[in-house]
């Protein structure tokens, strides 16, 4: 195939050369009907590229192929056999591979414990029984790891009738898992390997990067191109590789899923995307690691903040790591990473990524460069300096490994359905939580619907809301109160 070929973004341009006109939707016609005071924030260019995918950009029965044409285009340039576009996010395109390999099966899934919470969201939707894979534990930096082949083979001897596996690498903080011997253990046992790489979008195109799961052997593959790429928010891509999964079956869960009225400008970014990598992401993504390279150099000579490697790879701890994710220890400062990031966005007007009780994440990507950068270092270097006048932060209190692994008693989605109340904090401990709550970023759940609360993590959750952690999902997001399931 011609790699050059963009069907969707040419298709897009040739809609605007014909000067067509659609007496359909989007009512604002091509932003005709748009106020002025919004075309001026957004632009005009913005809803002209609004159209419909089909009877708009294509015809009224997509004749002209073009978003298969596309899709086709980005499995070859990745190696993939099918590949799938979404514009929902890499949560819908999860879920859709969470049902099509488990939907309907009692032996349920192996699902890695450190996932995200649209995988959570999707145990609920499907009714799939999640079988939990322990992830590895620093303790001492209160931070989890990818689990290991030899711990996914453990869970499969224990639940020998599961459909499948499904882990999460590469991490929000860039760790990742061994996938080829991942997934050497799930086909050992004739079955699929689903792998959430939600932000390895960029992985197939250089290779210093971490191995790329459809290289690994992995059967699926859920990539989100607005993280790692250069595609707009809600840009996803799901690939498909061997005989364990249906395709059609795999499309047709998504079709459940998805908008009937997709948006185009995210499709065309996906194509646009896909050619820029095939042709010069070897040249940008080998800058940005260099790049990334001299930035941890730089931010290491910084006093305080330490960045985080060698701590975060070796055998009882993550496989490899995306370098292009800066993750910095700021506990010498003696202050939090929610700290900091809250005084770098107001006092530098920068963003980052991820943040915690110790620690915040700086994400370099392709379009960033030394004057990105260079905005960076010099932030953080007035953040050790300011560090000193924070007011002390919040003790933090961090529960045991043990003690964060919940009892799963009900299944989530019959917990969530359910009959449910609201209860006190004070008495949550013993009751079976009806409720998703997670500290957000990075989206990984500290409650999973029908988990049995303890009073270490309600303990946890409160002192750390109260030090500056962000429960979004939560019922009552100052968990003064907890959601769970009816007694009696």
């Amino acid at each position: 195939m011609d790699q050059s070929e963009t069907p969707l973004l040419d298709a897009l341009d040739q809609y605007h050369r014909l000067d067509r006109y659609g007496f359909s939707p989007p009512g604002h016609r091509q932003g005709r009907g748009a106020d002025p005071r919004v075309k001026k924030v957004l632009g005009l260019d913005t809803f002209r590229s609004d159209v419909l995918a089909s009877g708009g950009l294509d015809d009224r029965k997509s004749g002209n192929g073009y978003l298969s044409r596309a899709e086709q285009l980005m499995a070859e340039a990745v190696g993939a056999e099918q590949a799938f576009f979404s514009t929902c996010g890499s949560s819908l395109s999860v879920k859709a591979a969470m049902m099509a390999v488990a939907g309907n099966d009692p032996g349920g899934l192996l699902v890695g414990r450190d996932s995200h919470k649209s995988i959570v969201a999707g145990l609920i939707f499907s009714g799939v029984t999640p079988r939990w894979i322990t992830p590895r534990w620093d303790e001492e930096m209160h931070f989890s790891h990818p689990p290991s082949p030899d711990q996914v083979r453990a869970t499969w001897e224990k639940y020998p009738d599961a459909a499948g596996a499904l882990i999460v690498s590469p991490s929000p903080y860039g760790t990742c898992a061994d996938l080829e011997g991942i997934a050497k253990v799930c086909h050992e046992r004739g079955k699929p390997l689903i792998v959430d790489e939600a932000w390895g979008a960029h992985l197939p195109f250089h290779d210093d990067l971490p191995t790329w799961a459809m290289d690994a052997g992995a059967d699926i593959c859920v990539v989100s191109v607005h993280k790692m790429g250069a595609g707009f928010e809600q840009g996803s891509v799901y690939h498909l590789q061997g005989d364990l999964v249906d395709g059609a079956h795999l499309s047709a869960c998504a079709d459940l899923l998805m908008t009937t009225s997709p948006n185009v400008m995210i499709y065309s970014a996906i194509d646009g995307w896909r050619r820029q990598m095939v042709e010069h992401g070897a040249e940008l993504l080998g800058d940005a690691l260099q790049l990334a390279r001299r930035t941890r150099d730089r931010i290491a000579a910084i006093d305080g903040p330490t960045v985080l490697e060698d701590r975060l790879l070796g055998e009882e701890a993550s496989h490899d790591l995306d370098r292009l994710q800066i993750l910095l220890d700021v506990s010498e400062l003696g202050v939090s990473g929610y700290q900091c990031s809250d005084w770098l966005r107001e006092h530098c007007r920068l963003d980052l990524g991820m943040t915690d009780h110790r620690r915040i994440l700086a994400t370099l990507s392709m379009a960033d460069d030394e004057g990105t950068t260079d905005r960076l270092v010099a932030a953080l270097e007035s953040l050790s300096q300011a560090a000193e006048s924070f007011d002390p932060p919040p003790k933090m209190y961090l529960p045991s490994p043990g003690e964060l692994q919940l009892d799963s008693v009900m299944s989530p989605r019959d917990a969530f359905f359910g009959r449910a109340e609201m209860v006190d904090a004070g008495r949550a401990a013993g009751r079976i939580a009806a409720e998703q709550i997670t500290p957000y970023p990075p989206g990984i759940p500290a409650v999973v619907p029908g988990e049995r609360l303890d009073d270490a993590v309600v303990d946890y959750l409160r002192i750390g809301v109260n030090a500056g952690m962000v429960i979004p999902d939560a019922t009552d997001t100052s968990l003064e109160k907890f959601r769970v399931v009816a007694e009696g």
